[in-house]
């Protein structure tokens, strides 16, 4: 198995990816509360049409190590940095699924541009998710609240229903099996539990709207209209705003999961971009 290691003050994480094809790098990060599999529908059509893909499992996610503390921002993107780093990558396009987009933005925050050519936020958290004031169409404080309770109290459980409202599971059934259902599921529940809540805190508390600033290269922005975990008017509608390179693309009926529902549509739009 692939890793490599994160060596930090306090300790050595060792972060689990996987590399295939050749011709420039697209770094693929998942949401949560996944792994790298999530990605499956992506990875092969990244390959087939000429580009070296990436995917890696977030620290305390899928097979890489699960530290007790550090799941910011900042140090998930020091994560990032490493990988291009140690596999000495150029030209990258990093790409960021719901909780990875904030993984794109501080990556472009703490390091700059010089190793990436394009981004891209697929259902992404960006800029912010909890309704405030000057956030009126964020996501209400005591929803927030009741995930973190039932994280706490009966994490699996609340797992086993989360993936029936990110890919609308109702309205999707055509596309979108039991079996996935259960598949995601058990993924998620053999994440770490510290890591689950701890990287829920992060997409739940972060406000990304001053480092929109940040975003120079070309962005791809791909959110669905239809989206019940992270609503399209305070994520993507924002960051089509506040990002100034950006092409902007809304997938009709498009859930959370639109990487599933809507894969060939989607792997059209990313790979256009790509070939841009």
């Amino acid at each position: 198995m692939p890793f490599l290691t994160h060596k930090t003050a306090k300790e050595n994480i060792d972060i689990y990816f996987e590399d295939y094809g050749s011709g420039k790098p697209v770094i693929l990060i998942h949401g949560w509360p996944l792994s790298h599999r999530a990605w499956e529908q992506q990875v092969w059509a990244i390959v087939e049409a000429g580009f070296r893909c990436i995917t890696y499992d977030r620290r305390g996610f899928g097979d890489s190590t699960a530290p007790w503390n550090g799941y910011d921002y900042s140090s998930l993107a020091s994560d990032l940095h490493q990988i291009i780093t140690q596999l000495e990558l150029e030209e990258c396009t990093i790409v960021g699924f719901s909780m990875g987009g904030g993984e794109v933005v501080r990556y472009l925050t703490d390091y700059g541009a010089d190793k990436i050519s394009k981004a891209a936020l697929i259902s992404s958290i960006i800029p912010l998710v909890p309704q405030k004031d000057d956030n009126p169409n964020g996501v209400p404080q005591k929803d927030l609240e009741d995930i973190m309770d039932a994280l706490e109290t009966d994490r699996v459980g609340f797992l086993k229903n989360f993936h029936k409202n990110f890919y609308n599971y109702d309205d999707h059934k055509d596309t979108i099996s039991e079996s996935q259902l259960h598949y995601d599921w058990s993924i998620a529940s053999f994440a770490s539990p510290r890591a689950t809540i701890e990287a829920a805190k992060s997409w739940a508390e972060t406000d990304f709207r001053e480092e929109l600033n940040n975003v120079t290269v070309p962005t791809l922005i791909v959110h669905g209209n239809a989206d019940n975990i992270v609503p399209i008017k305070t994520s993507a509608e924002q960051a089509a705003k506040g990002i100034s390179n950006n092409t902007y693309e809304i997938i009709d009926n498009g859930p959370h999961g639109l990487n599933l529902t809507h894969s060939k549509q989607l792997n059209k739009i990313l790979i256009d971009f790509l070939k841009r």
